[in-house]
């Protein structure tokens, strides 16, 4: 029996999840939940219904696992604890300083309702995440670097696209290739916000905007620009279509340390990601947890999780057996 999935939001990320689910064939997609009006969204998979976020308090009997697809500011930390009452649950809340907050809150209901809900899915947090503790348990006495990019930030994007005569924006975070080489050779440098990462900014302005007032507005951006070393081009919106469209991302995770009684010996452990979809890549992730979700629930658990307490197993479609014999 196949396990059925439901989407809440139907924006880049929700769209990312129907194609994960087409590609899990013990997974098929139930329908899809819009706060929108359902007749403005269309899906791509045949037959799916599109339905209001109402219809979801009494939809139990339909759906295994419901993904959560909103935005991390203000949807995630109030959907997520209510329909883990409902549900078992995933989503990607990736606030860092507010995911144990947001698991309190998360595991009270999700323990009421008799479901399991797994918080803060996908590469990071997520597969960084699990990398960066299976590194520390390996290497104790050792030192964590992560770097993101070259990829677009949409939370970097958007902000910059809220300035006054600002139409459209991409902005890449590119990690400094210099920081990022010292650390692989073992050199544990003591790196500032600065020195890890620059920004570059592409924006199409309004017609007969201040260019230079934008430029200054992005550099000077508290908790966004001002601790980089940022780069601005104006462009058409021919030349962001045309060279812009992509959302892609990635980065690395290194941990450095030490081994021997005399801590003589060196080692490097690097985990790093390519991304031409960060959604899309997201999504997988979060696809893989819906099915842990679901299987752990069967078992009888409950409760919220996140990726550091759930089993690799889980995860796959596979059997132990068939994992021992061909992964191992």
């Amino acid at each position: 029996m196949s396990i059925r999935v439901g989407i809440l939001g139907y924006g880049n990320l929700g769209r990312g999840v129907e194609s994960a689910i087409a590609q899990n064939p013990d997974m098929e997609l139930a329908a899809v939940f819009t706060r929108r009006g359902p007749e403005s969204v269309t899906v791509r998979t045949a037959g799916v219904k599109v339905l209001h976020a109402d219809e979801l308090e009494h939809m139990q009997d339909d759906i295994d696992v419901l993904i959560l697809c909103g935005g991390s500011a203000t949807d995630l930390p109030v959907q997520t604890p209510h329909y883990a009452s409902l549900y078992n649950v995933v989503d990607s809340f990736d606030t860092h300083a507010k995911i144990p907050e947001h698991f309190a809150a998360t595991d009270e209901t999700a323990r009421k309702g008799g479901k399991v809900a797994v918080i803060s899915c996908g590469w990071d947090p997520g597969m960084f995440s699990l990398n960066r503790l299976y590194a520390n348990c390996v290497l104790p006495e050792g030192r964590d670097y992560t770097f993101w990019g070259r990829g677009v930030s949409q939370g970097h994007s958007d902000a910059v696209r809220r300035i006054e005569g600002v139409k459209d924006c991409r902005q890449y975070t590119i990690p400094v290739q210099s920081a990022v080489e010292s650390v692989r050779k073992g050199e544990n440098p003591e790196l500032t916000t600065r020195q890890k990462h620059t920004r570059e900014c592409f924006v199409v302005a309004e017609e007969g905007a201040d260019l230079a007032r934008i430029e200054q507005e992005i550099k000077t951006m508290p908790n966004y620009f001002a601790d980089y070393d940022t780069t601005v081009h104006f462009i058409t919106e021919e030349e962001m279509k045309q060279n812009h469209s992509g959302l892609p991302h990635g980065g690395c995770v290194i941990r450095t340390g030490v081994s021997g009684l005399n801590r003589e010996h060196g080692h490097v452990i690097e985990y790093s990601l390519k991304l031409d979809s960060n959604p899309e890549f997201t999504a997988s992730v979060i696809a893989a947890y819906a099915r842990a979700a679901v299987r752990m629930n069967q078992e009888g658990q409950t409760g919220c999780k996140t990726v550091f307490d759930i089993a690799p197993a889980y995860l796959s479609p596979k059997s132990g057996e068939e994992l021992r014999a061909h992964l191992l």
